[in-house]
């Protein structure tokens, strides 16, 4: 990227950066090294990041979820019988990162994508109560229970 110039993706990486308190990312596909430096810069500045990802797609090949856990970030895999399709992202309980965009190489440099970006409470309140009922429900406790 030229010094300077502004693209759609550098807006995303500093709307993703600048997560003070907590990223709750919740993504189907996530292979892009880009975006896997920005949230793995983020805990180790401190910041609470939580990622629930589908749990076939987060085993391919060029999957960065092994990055994430390698690094510390608290990962849970989405254990359903359907594909965990979600694609987004809350910072700091307040500014809403959603749309299309698996968070691959693929969709950043190759497909027509499109991401909202929003801080309106009404949209985003939804998505964190949809987060929080996917980590609870994803919980890795809860398959150990009654054995």
């Amino acid at each position: 990227m030229a010094h300077g110039v502004e693209t759609s993706f550098s807006r995303l990486l500093h709307y993703i950066l600048s997560a003070s308190s907590s990223l709750d990312l919740c993504v189907f596909s996530f292979s892009n090294m880009d975006l896997s430096r920005a949230v793995v810069l983020l805990h180790e500045r401190g910041t609470t990041v939580r990622v629930l990802t589908d749990r076939d797609y987060s085993a391919i090949t060029g999957s960065q979820i092994g990055v994430l856990l390698k690094a510390g970030i608290c990962v849970r895999r989405d254990m359903s019988s359907v594909l965990m399709h979600h694609k987004f992202a809350v910072v700091d309980s307040r500014l809403l990162i959603t749309g299309s965009l698996n968070w691959t190489l693929t969709a950043v440099q190759g497909n027509m994508e499109n991401i909202v970006i929003t801080e309106e409470p009404d949209l985003v309140q939804p998505f964190i109560a949809e987060f929080q009922r996917l980590w609870v429900v994803n919980d890795p406790a809860r398959f150990y229970q009654n054995q």
